[in-house]
């Protein structure tokens, strides 16, 4: 890439967090549900971990928590891969795309999953995936080896889920070179303010309050944590460090989609992202330190 062709500083960074909340709105979907329940899954935790790690195929526990990274091993064991004895992974991929179709029209209707924007969205995340690399990232690859589907509004779902997936599992390897293990990540990022807040990380990863804490106690003793859960200026810098070193880790989707195309995409899956946050997408109650 040359000087003149070079991303403004943290334009992938900024592309990402607007791209992928358009792949995540389907884990808060009454609709997948919906879909898991008619295919005999119906605890909440286990249709999460189904429906993404479903790419895998019929694998055990152990390459689920690990790629999932944050997530207590033993709520993993508690539904993989028993799971696959209700339903195959292929039937929940489909049931993961159904969902996703039903829940963008919910959201954005009809007419936004028709126009010329959401194809040009789906034109832009796909070219921006060629740039995307297989090696250390599980579960970008896993989700790779899938079929692009056909209407645009799901292929660029499809194409926000290999960039997060992708952007993710750089993260992770980000937090083992940081030495933060997977509770530590957690309650870091929550101190942050842009994390899961902690009834939704006690509703989601298995963790309890007593290993929360406990997580809390291991930072304060390595000076990134105050008396009152509070990042110190070490903490502050670390965790943006950690974000400067998943930016580099997953820059090459972004320099390969240029700097046009990642303002364009950027400016088209803005407006989707507010759209879908606007008619009820999240809980309110998500993110934040509370």
């Amino acid at each position: 890439m040359t000087t003149s062709q070079r991303l403004p500083e943290r334009a992938a960074r900024h592309c990402h967090n607007v791209v992928n909340p358009l792949h995540s709105v389907v884990y808060f979907s009454p609709d997948l549900h919906r879909e898991f329940a008619e295919l005999g899954i119906e605890d909440r935790p286990a249709v999460n971990l189904a429906s993404r790690s479903a790419a895998f195929g019929r694998v055990g526990a152990g390459p689920v928590a690990a790629a999932f990274y944050n997530y207590k091993y033993e709520l993993v064991a508690r539904h993989i891969p028993a799971v696959w004895d209700i339903a195959s992974p292929e039937d929940a991929i489909a049931a993961r795309l159904r969902a996703c179709d039903t829940t963008l029209r919910r959201l954005l209707g009809d007419d936004a999953l028709a126009s010329p924007e959401m194809a040009e969205a789906a034109r832009l995340a796909l070219r921006a995936t060629e740039g995307c690399t297989r090696g250390g990232r599980p579960l970008y690859s896993a989700h790779a080896d899938l079929a692009v589907p056909d209407a645009p509004h799901l292929a660029f779902w499809y194409a926000a889920t290999l960039l997060r997936e992708h952007r993710g599992d750089g993260h992770v390897m980000a937090l083992v070179q940081a030495g933060l293990d997977p509770v530590e990540a957690l309650v870091s990022h929550g101190a942050t303010g842009r994390g899961m807040t902690q009834k939704w990380l006690l509703a989601t990863r298995g963790w309890n309050e007593e290993e929360l804490e406990a997580g809390r106690d291991r930072l304060r003793e390595r000076g990134l944590l105050d008396a009152e859960g509070e990042l110190t200026e070490a903490g502050i810098a670390l965790r943006e460090e950690l974000e400067d070193a998943t930016d580099r880790l997953d820059a090459a989707p972004y320099e390969h989609l240029g700097a046009a195309g990642v303002e364009r995409l950027t400016e088209l899956a803005t407006a989707f992202t507010t759209a879908a946050a606007a008619a009820g997408a999240f809980p309110a109650d998500l993110l934040g330190k509370g």
